[in-house]
């Protein structure tokens, strides 16, 4: 058989799976990989927490600060990886191989072009760039010995992004859980050894992470040239059209907007705080990091519902998507429902478990204690805003991903510390995520009774 039917076979193989296997299994087994590799992710991030925290609270607090570079490389990944991959899983819903080459091909080299854009500025300007973050002048070494592999490593760490988001996206979440997992429990073994067993401090960490993170995009790589998936890398298939390179950036802004946001909001958070010392910057890094890992099953969960939707969508069973953002939802709300119960009655002990210091604790519990209520908002959350990405409603999409970090966050980070002290550093987020969902609910509900409509219009039609 030649490579060009092996590719149809893929593709036809892989379309009937997407659009006629019952919508409880397909999600589940499309999120059970995607959850994983998203608490892996999590869990090597507070590998870090943990393992520098180990050094002092200044070296703790620059896990904070650095958090907002990550959130950088996150976004440029998520915009190209969501951009691309929204457009392919429709493409392949339509059973248009070629058109997925080509956008594939042309996010992973721009990946390629953006992180080493940002390697050469991040590392000219180092120091003035982690003051910016929100470093104090006692956190600032750390936060640099921290940033620089990071920053060395950025090109591979986005375009490991992009690769992973187009596996998703083809329904092939369980190669990119490989890549993911590995490099993960590869940065958890590195850390200790870096940061104690050579003496290397927070500049281990960094090395940890961009090791790891190399590590993984040599995996994820390997499934494209093993010919694993349907779309291919190919320098000659990147598109020299500005139209459809902007669909790209469109498709993908709502992920940009949300994690780009979650930089600034994370800069912003460290200022706030930093007035109130190293402790306070440490507090709320750690409950950061601990509710990102808790928030990776809601995102987990949603982001086996995209590729079914993306494909479902392209393929006009509108019913299917419908059923797949209402199945996401109950299951994302069962799952965080056990997890907040658990770290409820555990938090103090969690929260020691990073930073054994009675400042830190006193600054972090109270927030973590807030969060843990609004917390169970994020299934209707993520959710809408998945929906929207994932079928090109990308204005609906970008503008909910835009809420949580943006609309309201930034506003309340920049008031309410002036006028409640630390209680208003602390209770920024979860008023955040309260007002996102009662915005996030009239863009969603309405939408999927239309869905209901457009399929009962099929149906006449057939």
């Amino acid at each position: 058989m030649s490579s060009a039917a092996q590719t149809e076979e893929r593709s036809a193989a892989q379309f009937r799976k997407m659009t006629q296997t019952p919508v409880p299994k397909l999600i589940l087994s499309l999120a059970a990989p995607t959850i994983l590799s998203m608490l892996i992710t999590s869990i090597y991030n507070l590998a870090d927490t943990f393992f520098v925290g180990q050094l002092s609270t200044s070296a703790s607090g620059a896990v904070g600060v650095v958090s907002s570079l990550m959130a950088i490389i996150q976004a440029l990944g998520f915009m190209l990886g969501h951009g691309a991959g929204g457009i392919i899983s429709r493409s392949l819903g339509s059973q248009d191989t070629h058109a997925a080459t080509k956008f594939a091909s042309t996010s992973f080299f721009t990946a390629l072009t953006f992180g080493a854009v940002l390697t050469v500025l991040g590392l000219a300007a180092l120091p003035d760039f982690i003051m910016l973050l929100g470093s104090t002048d006692t956190i600032l070494p750390h936060a640099c010995a921290y940033a620089r592999p990071i920053l060395i490593a950025a090109p591979l760490m986005i375009s490991s992004l992009v690769m992973n988001n187009i596996l998703r996206y083809e329904g092939k979440a369980s190669f990119a859980m490989i890549g993911l997992v590995t490099g993960g429990l590869l940065n958890i073994a590195l850390d200790p050894l870096f940061i104690f067993g050579l003496g290397m401090g927070t500049a281990g960490a960094g090395l940890a992470t961009a090791l790891s993170q190399t590590i993984s995009f040599c995996i994820l790589l390997s499934m494209f040239l093993r010919g694993k998936t349907v779309s291919q890398f190919r320098i000659t298939a990147v598109t020299r059209s500005p139209a459809e390179f902007g669909t790209i950036l469109m498709t993908g802004m709502p992920s940009f907007g949300r994690q780009g946001l979650n930089s600034i909001g994370g800069m912003l958070l460290n200022i706030a705080a930093r007035g109130y010392g190293d402790a306070a910057v440490a507090g709320m890094s750690i409950v950061s990091r601990i509710f990102m890992f808790i928030i990776s099953v809601a995102i987990g969960t949603g982001q086996g519902f995209q590729p079914v939707a993306g494909f479902n969508y392209g393929a006009r069973k509108y019913h299917r998507v419908q059923q797949a953002c209402l199945f996401t939802m109950a299951a994302s709300f069962c799952f965080l429902s056990v997890i907040l119960t658990v770290c409820w009655f555990n938090a103090e002990t969690l929260i020691r478990l990073f930073r054994d210091d009675p400042e830190v604790t006193a600054v972090a519990l109270p927030a973590f204690r807030y969060q843990c209520f609004a917390m169970l908002l994020q299934p209707v959350i993520v959710a809408g805003n998945m929906l929207f990405q994932s079928i090109g409603k990308s204005g609906r999409a970008t503008f909910l991903a835009c809420c949580r970090q943006g609309v309201f966050f930034i506003p309340l980070i920049l008031t309410l510390p002036r006028a409640f002290g630390l209680l208003g550093v602390e209770i920024c987020q979860p008023i955040a995520d309260v007002l996102t969902f009662f915005v996030t609910v009239p863009f969603l509900f309405p939408f999927l009774r239309q869905l209901v409509r457009m399929d009962e219009a099929e149906a006449a039609k057939a």
